[in-house]
């Protein structure tokens, strides 16, 4: 007799199957295997690592507590990783400083062979476009404001062109955030692209570089001429959290101590020596800290203090300070009554949603009746606002003043009520380009 099985019943079963099977292959460590991993990360870190005297004592820490037995009892590669890089940190105090494991990750990236490795450069740019090359949101706010949103600063080689679209985007914005909450780092091309996007033609010294493995130095410069527009003059405000790490940080910190914008939000995580990866042994491998940033204004950098904020705030909340700040300071600079008017309508928008008005019932039904071709009703506790020059639909209502109103989903209209003594007498159309209507409300 043949016996079918659910397709659910057979799918769980491969599962469980695949799970057993994969803790019988999981690796185990043999003493000899560890003494090899430890014998070539302690070679590499002699060699490489920024400081010789600190390489020194790791390699030394980590040889003695594989000779007294304390890795013994570790026979899971994996976690053998994270020990070591708990180990080495601990005394190199340095976060960039870690130990991995993965050889599917060793086979692909460090393969000998032409053909993998145009498969492994293949897969790199393919999951950069996935993540549009960093450029994870770019938008233009109420107020003319131009929001960047940048969670990695891939290689210019293939990047490139994305920041550059990135840029000039935001390029006729009045003020410009940048968004790093959540970037971890990357290539320090990408930061001298973008920077050069917020200066002149003129380059400007942006950091120093020194090198232990060649024992050399090297300069970085915005540069003198980028495809498109620039935007020297437009105030910058820059979001940072705990987060915000090693390339990320290096962008800030340049910004901050050249005075060229205003950080917000957290102070950053602390890593500021780059590196590169070297093969430790067989599905091993470590990232290595090579060299040291030297700020030619500072003269050293933000290796583990991290980058403090000009306005100190929690990182969920930086980006409305920010945006508040923008609009106001924009506001006091300008003396055209149309611009200061787009400011304000923006700034009324976010401080609603910062923090959001209550009036009471007995005000709200104040506003009710009819206005022309418009209504004002209430029902729930809530204000609806009709006209029938928009086709009858109606409006939900929500206070920013204790007399003027946003309609919800709908852009560039407000309303405004007007009082003689204390009786409401008129209601004032307001809209987002400056322009203003009345209608008296009927007996």
């Amino acid at each position: 007799m043949k016996i079918t099985l659910p397709l659910t019943l057979i799918a769980f079963m491969v599962l469980i199957s695949t799970q057993i099977n994969a803790q019988v292959k999981a690796p185990q460590l043999t003493s000899q295997e560890q003494q090899i991993v430890v014998d070539s990360i302690s070679s590499k870190l002699t060699a490489n690592y920024i400081f010789p005297d600190v390489a020194e004592k790791m390699a030394s820490s980590i040889k003695s507590k594989l000779q007294k037995g304390d890795y013994k009892s570790i026979l899971d590669p994996g976690q053998f990783a994270s020990t070591l890089t708990a180990d080495l940190q601990a005394i190199s105090k340095d976060k960039h400083l870690h130990l991995s494991f993965s050889p599917e990750h060793k086979t692909q990236r460090l393969s000998t062979t032409a053909e993998d490795s145009i498969a492994h450069l293949n897969w790199r740019i393919k999951n950069m476009k996935r993540n549009n090359c960093g450029f994870k949101e770019v938008k233009i706010l109420d107020g003319n404001v131009g929001y960047l949103n940048l969670n990695r600063f891939y290689n210019v080689e293939h990047a490139g062109k994305t920041a550059v679209s990135a840029m000039n985007f935001l390029s006729n914005s009045d003020a410009i955030i940048i968004d790093l909450r959540f970037n971890g780092g990357g290539h320090p091309a990408m930061i001298q692209l973008i920077t050069s996007y917020l200066y002149g033609s003129k380059s400007v010294h942006l950091n120093n570089f020194y090198w232990r493995p060649t024992d050399s130095n090297t300069q970085t410069w915005t540069l003198p001429h980028v495809p498109g527009t620039r935007s020297p003059d437009t105030p910058v405000y820059i979001l940072t959290s705990s987060h915000t790490f090693s390339a990320a940080e290096e962008f800030c910190y340049n910004l901050k101590n050249l005075e060229r914008a205003t950080i917000i939000g957290e102070t950053t995580g602390g890593g500021a020596h780059p590196g590169r990866d070297f093969i430790a042994t067989d599905g091993y491998m470590i990232w290595i800290p090579t060299g040291r940033a030297i700020n030619p204004i500072t003269k050293t950098n933000w290796e583990g203090t991290g980058v403090s904020p000009h306005i100190e705030t929690p990182s969920k909340k930086a980006f409305d300070v920010s945006y508040l700040k923008a609009l106001e300071t924009l506001k006091e600079n300008n003396k055209e009554e149309s611009s200061k008017a787009l400011y304000e309508w923006a700034i009324a928008k976010l401080k609603v949603k910062t923090n959001p008005i209550t009036l009471d019932s007995k005000t709200l039904k104040s506003f009710v009746g009819s206005y022309g071709a418009r209504k004002i009703t209430f029902k729930d506790g809530t204000l609806f606002y009709q006209s029938d020059r928009d086709k009858g639909t109606i409006y939900e209502l929500y206070p920013y003043s204790d007399h003027e109103f946003m309609l919800k989903d709908l852009e560039g209209f407000r309303i405004r009520f007007l009082y003689e003594g204390k009786k409401v007498t008129a209601l004032q159309g307001l809209y987002g380009g400056g322009g203003m209507d009345k209608s008296l409300k009927n007996k």
